[in-house]
């Protein structure tokens, strides 16, 4: 088969390689998919660069976790009739050497989530990691129904996500922060109530002009928790939440303990690769309803040919594009 696959970790143009791979053959309780289209996470460019972990976890990787095709092989243990299921994948790559950036990948039978026919492959390939974060950032915590949500980074590939499952799942006011007006207007697009550009606004001002109250947050969606502790704080009403999934800009932040302790503040860390079963489980019944009913919205900056991959991750690692990067697997 096809695929991409590094054998050392480096700069994308140094390490990713194109060419034939074994054909992968389904364990038990495993499906195999024949791959059409694969998404490429921040993740994914960071584990290839080795800005975590130095080491190669196995001698190839063919990277990506998320992805969508149609399954072709069942392992045993598993019902045969999934044989021609349309299909996304979520965590194709996690503790596995072998990911979505290939004609054809392996998975546990639970990980590979029905695709409905009206749904192109590019948009079931950007659900894995974006939307099931998303959704454990805005439910794991509680009904939201008359609460008020601050998403931070409201056009980012989980932030964009996050508007509009908040706002699915009742809550009365949905805030978003952007740094550009074409983030702006994606937020806007993803439901949004208000939108707050951080770097010519004041967060905390707007939210007390929007809100009525300077501690008027019931709920805040952090993609930079370090960076936005203080605004965090102020906005938050007492017995707040904060969800977060990211730290870049401020990796080992101090956190003002007292401040937290005096208002109640529960902070949540998101890791959707540390997430429980049960948390999984309910992020993917809630993302399979949506397509279905065809009530989210999607943000796709590019869709590149596998033998473009090397592009691809320059392209996520910029940070500057709006929407998704892809793979299309021929």
């Amino acid at each position: 088969m096809k695929a991409a696959y590094y054998e050392s970790k480096g700069p994308a143009r140094d390490v990713l390689r194109v060419g034939e791979r074994p054909m992968p053959q389904p364990a038990a309780g495993e499906v195999r998919v024949r791959v059409y289209a694969s998404a490429v996470n921040p993740s994914d460019t960071k584990a290839r660069a080795g800005l975590r972990v130095k080491e190669m976890s196995f001698p190839v990787v063919i990277p990506h976790q998320d992805g969508a095709g149609v399954i072709d092989a069942v392992g045993s243990g598993l019902d045969a009739s999934r044989v021609g299921e349309r299909v996304w994948i979520y965590e194709a790559n996690l503790n596995r050497p072998f990911g979505t950036a290939a004609q054809y990948t392996c998975v546990p039978g639970h990980k590979a989530v029905g695709l409905p026919a009206s749904v192109d492959f590019t948009i079931g390939a950007c659900m894995g990691i974006p939307a099931m974060t998303a959704h454990r950032c805005v439910f794991a915590d509680g009904a939201l129904d008359g609460k008020t949500i601050l998403v931070h980074g409201g056009a980012g590939a989980v932030g964009y996500y996050a508007v509009q499952m908040a706002k699915l799942g009742g809550a009365a006011r949905v805030l978003a922060t952007v740094s550009r007006a074409e983030q702006a207007e994606r937020a806007r697009e993803a439901g949004a109530d208000a939108v707050i550009n951080y770097r010519s606004e004041d967060v905390a001002a707007r939210i007390k002009e929007v809100c009525g109250a300077a501690a008027a947050v019931d709920r805040v969606i952090d993609v930079a928790f370090g960076a936005n502790l203080a605004v965090n704080l102020a906005a938050l009403r007492p017995s707040g939440v904060i969800a977060t999934y990211a730290s870049d800009a401020a990796p080992e932040p101090k956190i003002p303990f007292w401040p937290m302790l005096f208002k109640d503040i529960t902070l949540r860390f998101v890791l959707v690769y540390a997430m429980p079963a049960q948390a999984h489980a309910e992020a993917a019944a809630f993302i399979s309803d949506a397509l279905k009913r065809g009530v989210l919205k999607h943000q796709i900056h590019r869709v590149f040919a596998l033998d473009e991959i090397a592009a691809a991750h320059e392209a996520t690692e910029t940070m500057a594009n709006v929407g998704k990067v892809l793979l299309r697997v021929d």
